[in-house]
């Protein structure tokens, strides 16, 4: 099935999720229904989606939603702050995926969507401390480099540097 997936990403992601939840654990995705969210419930969990909601201005929405699980994949990085909504959710339990910092190109920016941009590329104790500093404890993580099918001196560097960035977190306490 992995064959079908339109990204590398997807894959490990997918992995990564069902090496730490349950298909009984209730999933609140934050962010808007996407690829991904579709194929966690494809591959049989119960998931649940923000609706596009600006999470910087009211981080309190997360808990409006009976979940045990929250994940984030490659979302924070747009907010501003993050650290309110990683105050607010109401899980023990929490995945997050976000992009690297990488020293050979500049932070992501959409020439043709103004929203869709990376105020933050984490290195990944930065990301650590900001868990910890939202009361969450980070229980497991890896890395993966994310090669491009391009010549060039910076797709060589994307073949074996690390692009993304996973943890599992659990509540402090």
């Amino acid at each position: 099935m992995y064959k079908e997936y339109p990204h590398k990403r997807y894959k490990i992601t997918l992995d990564w999720v069902k090496k730490h939840v349950s298909k009984q654990e209730r999933i609140l995705d934050l962010g808007i229904e996407n690829p991904f969210s579709e194929i966690l419930k494809q591959e049989g969990y119960t998931v649940f989606n923000t609706k596009g909601e600006d999470l910087d201005l009211v981080p309190e929405i997360v808990k409006e939603f009976n979940v045990e699980v929250v994940t984030g994949f490659e979302i924070l990085e747009h907010l501003v702050s993050p650290l309110p909504l990683l105050k607010e959710l109401p899980v023990k339990k929490a995945l997050f995926s976000v992009p690297l910092s990488l020293w050979f190109a500049p932070a992501y920016q959409s020439k043709t969507d103004p929203w869709d941009r990376h105020y933050h590329e984490f290195e990944d104790w930065q990301f650590d401390w900001l868990m910890e500093k939202s009361g969450w404890e980070v229980t497991d993580r890896i890395k993966w480099a994310h090669p491009v099918k391009k010549i060039g001196f910076r797709p060589i560097l994307r073949s074996f540097t690390p692009r993304y960035y996973a943890v599992c977190v659990e509540k402090k306490g």
